[in-house]
């Protein structure tokens, strides 16, 4: 007979199953508010439905984009910022969507830790579900991990998965419809976004500051500064997108403004940018200054400005400037095509 004082448990391994059940009973709200037609955003089952009927698709094609949230998140780790690296983890998602045209549905998460902290979680996946709301998608799961040995104290990790769809006539870029000439719009974006953190910690490491001293650039402190949320365009791109009026797309991430336009553009063709078009928004400028950068240099590690590019007809572009900005973006000519 085995003596059970002696035996071993789970949470004596360091796995608190009764903080897991905790953490599922804190977000449950969280996911209820995201529901959207086709989706109930239960949770608790081992799987999530989707009605695409429900949701007005009559011939769709499923799109599925994932991503995470990268080293910005040892920001929120140092500093404590946790409620905003959820709407990080949407977007960088659901705005890879609207590249190819597709409306995002639904959204599932996966949060990986050491020793699970209830409140800092909960603040983690309530910023997810604002930017489920955001995106105009539903929260119908995820998976939280606790692997003690795996990540040390206080550290944690994000994925974002998401699934969308577009009618077949629909799907981005439409690349037997550009032209040279066809006009360039950006989408400002609100920072850095989630791309090249790596090296924005780096030039904070050279600059001395601290995460709580006051900003350089903008109010409050340069940690705040830096975890400005990644915007989301679904709301104010999608209409635009479905009456056919956007002839390709691209979310500006990794590779920046250098790497990811020619991946929405025909063969043949490229980008001119007017570098002058608009003004280097101040994270920026102080990046390239207290790093050393050279202009290439910092195109192709960041936004520059520009969030979301979008490709537009000449004739179609006064009309589709005005919706963007409109619907509240700062959105501005930024180039065109030409021939390569």
């Amino acid at each position: 007979m085995t003596d059970s004082r002696n035996g071993l448990t789970y949470a004596g391994a360091g796995v608190d199953i009764d903080a897991g059940n905790a953490l599922v009973e804190a977000i449950k709200p969280l996911a209820k508010a995201t529901r959207r037609p086709g989706a109930e955003a239960g949770l608790g089952g081992f799987g999530a439905l989707f009605d695409l009927k429900a949701a007005g698709y009559e011939d769709p094609l499923l799109v599925s984009t994932t991503d995470g949230v990268g080293t910005k998140l040892k920001i929120a780790i140092e500093t404590g910022l946790h409620g905003t690296v959820g709407i990080d983890l949407v977007a960088m998602c659901v705005n890879d969507l609207l590249a190819q045209g597709a409306e995002p549905l639904l959204f599932l998460d996966y949060y990986a830790t050491g020793k699970l902290d209830v409140a800092t979680a909960t603040s983690v996946v309530s910023g997810i579900a604002e930017g489920c709301k955001l995106a105009g998608c539903a929260l119908v799961g995820g998976e939280t991990a606790e692997m003690p040995g795996m990540y040390s104290q206080g550290d944690y990790d994000l994925a974002g998965f998401t699934v969308g769809a577009v009618n077949r006539d629909g799907v981005l870029p439409k690349l037997d419809l550009q032209r040279p000439g066809d006009v360039l719009i950006g989408l400002g974006s609100s920072g850095p976004h989630s791309n090249g953190y790596s090296l924005v910690r780096k030039v904070v490491e050279r600059s001395g500051l601290a995460w709580d001293a006051p900003c350089p650039f903008s109010d409050g402190t340069l940690a705040e500064a830096l975890m400005a949320p990644t915007r989301i365009y679904v709301k104010s791109l999608l209409p635009l997108i479905k009456a056919g009026l956007i002839k390709g797309g691209a979310h500006i991430t990794g590779g920046g403004l250098v790497e990811n336009p020619p991946r929405a553009i025909a063969e043949g063709l490229a980008p001119r940018f007017d570098w002058n078009a608009w003004p280097l928004p101040p994270v920026f400028d102080w990046l390239q200054q207290e790093g050393g950068m050279d202009d290439h240099e910092l195109r192709r590690t960041f936004n520059c400005g520009i969030g979301f590019l979008v490709i537009v007809a000449r004739d179609q572009a006064p009309d589709v400037l005005m919706a963007l900005l409109d619907a509240g973006e700062d959105a501005f000519v930024c180039g065109e095509l030409e021939r390569a």
